[in-house]
């Protein structure tokens, strides 16, 4: 019986991005199904410092059917509750956006709607009491979901630090043990169809000429493929999102290992602190317009833990996304396909979008327009939506010690972005809408973290007077706070479940 199927899949690039393309590859298309061939030159650099995830990784890994506490070790990984932002909305503040709810929707209202009446009542209550997730960040603690019937000890969302060169070593056995091949080489010249401009081979350094039906782009910010060869375009976000550089250094580590990320606003941009089991990542991103790459290093050093374990890596880039993530046979994923800074770290979460869309939308040697088409919109819509998030963490602020912060205060925004703070500020309802990455909780937790205040709350929450309110958000708190008294310390956990060989 004869088909059209793919034959040859090339992976162009390693690094996170080429590794899990490859892992699910290797995963899904058993049986001889097709070739699926990667190719990465140990002359060309990755990026390699997005450590930091969101729960939505332990659904790639479960898809991979990894055993957790082997993921963890083998990349000494720790595990992350959320993020912690510092000086973002004036100097001297910080609020927790926490993975998973707060408190509890009652009488069929949400929670937050309950919580903004609350806080008239109670001027000083912290939104972060009503989150385990938060409470156990500033405690220190952590562990995973456990069988507890309708206690918040029974859903736990949870994601991961690691170290990226440890992890895209970890994929790449996974892979090529489902039969991947790895080809060694830099790519000097790209073949394509004379009719329809379609990729047909690459050709290395060496002469060796490697076919494909399919290419994958994972080659980084330079896009060889998708750009290079394709010319597909590229979309600049600079006027949101101003920062275009990141200066990044790994450090010893120093005190305790905190189950978060720690995002801190400096002069022109955000220092990111991430813990592994080994070390602690560190970066600086910023805008070059408002501050020299010699005063970013200097600020990076001298926000340190501990002393630093290589020289500092500037690492330049340009916030956007491909006019087109997928364009005639070749996908692009990964810095080839866009860059949204890691602020929310989202970028190893849009390289599993990406494949997960792919996969569900898998072609034949014919390569469906209307289908790529499909892809284009879904990915365009999940980037416009996390670029949206984004913003709003650099627009609400209120301070005026420099003039980038002035200019995020009053740049003008997305119209999505713009209507979901209108129609926040006007009762405090916030809608997620066609299922886009960040939910009313996250959206909540940034608003509220930054001071961003609705002018009334929500009617319906005057079902409950004032005696009922403050009882049922007392008994919230004080579970919560129960069962963070529970739970191990972040560093225990590691240490009874899945401490690395550091060795």
């Amino acid at each position: 019986m004869s088909t059209n199927r793919l034959r040859r899949i090339v992976i162009v690039g390693g690094g996170t991005a080429g590794w899990m393309a490859a892992a699910t590859l290797g995963r899904f298309l058993k049986n001889r199904y097709c070739e699926v061939r990667l190719i990465e030159s140990e002359q060309i650099g990755t990026v390699g410092v997005g450590e930091s995830t969101i729960p939505q990784m332990r659904t790639f890994n479960r898809m991979l059917a990894l055993d957790e506490n082997d993921f963890v070790r083998r990349t000494r990984a720790t595990f992350k509750l959320g993020i912690q932002f510092v000086d973002w909305t004036r100097i001297g503040h910080s609020y927790i956006h926490p993975f998973g709810p707060f408190g509890l929707s009652m009488e069929g209202v949400s929670f937050h709607a309950y919580w903004l009446k609350y806080r008239l009542l109670e001027p000083t209550t912290d939104l972060s009491d009503f989150s385990l997730q938060a409470v156990a960040c500033r405690r220190g603690k952590f562990m995973r979901a456990i069988n507890a019937g309708n206690s918040p000890l029974s859903n736990i969302a949870y994601a991961f630090h690691f170290d990226a060169a440890l992890y895209a070593r970890f994929l790449r056995s996974y892979a090529e043990e489902r039969g991947v091949v790895r080809t060694e080489g830099k790519i000097v010249h790209v073949e394509q169809r004379g009719e329809d401009g379609f990729i047909t081979a690459v050709v290395l350094e060496s002469g060796e000429r490697i076919e494909g039906d399919f290419f994958i782009d994972c080659s980084g910010f330079r896009g060889l493929l998708i750009e290079q060869t394709l010319k597909t375009g590229y979309e600049d976000w600079s006027h949101w999102l101003p920062c275009n550089r990141a200066v990044a250094v790994p450090c010893e580590s120093g005190g305790e290992l905190t189950p978060y990320t720690r995002s801190t606003a400096r002069k022109a941009g955000w220092q990111w602190r991430i813990p592994l089991q080994h070390r602690i990542g560190n970066g600086y991103v910023y805008s070059s317009e408002h501050i020299s790459d010699d005063e970013a290093i200097a600020t990076l050093l001298a926000n340190l833990d501990g002393a630093p374990r290589a020289e500092p890596r500037i690492i330049k880039f340009v916030t956007g996304r491909r006019k087109k993530f997928w364009n005639k046979n070749c996908l692009a994923l990964g810095l080839a396909s866009g860059f949204l800074e890691p602020l929310e770290s989202t970028s190893i979460h849009l390289v599993q979008s990406g494949l997960a869309n792919f996969m569900t939308l898998f072609p034949d040697r014919d390569i469906s327009p209307v289908e790529i088409e499909q892809y284009n919109r879904t990915m365009t819509w999940e980037f416009e939506r996390i670029r949206d998030f984004l913003v709003l963490h650099y627009h609400a602020n209120e301070r005026d010690d420099s003039e980038f912060w002035v200019y995020c205060r009053n740049m003008k925004l997305p119209d999505f972005l713009q209507h979901k703070l209108e129609l926040f500020r006007a009762h405090g309802r916030i809608f997620r809408e066609n299922n886009e990455l960040f939910n009313d909780t996250s959206w909540f937790a940034v608003m509220i973290g930054q001071n961003v205040r609705p002018r009334a709350y929500d009617p319906l929450v005057d079902v409950l007077d004032e005696a009922e309110l403050r009882y049922r958000m007392q008994h919230i708190r004080d579970t919560i706070s129960r069962c963070a008294d529970v739970m191990p310390t972040h560093r225990e956990f590691i240490e009874k479940h899945c401490k690395a060989d550091l060795s």
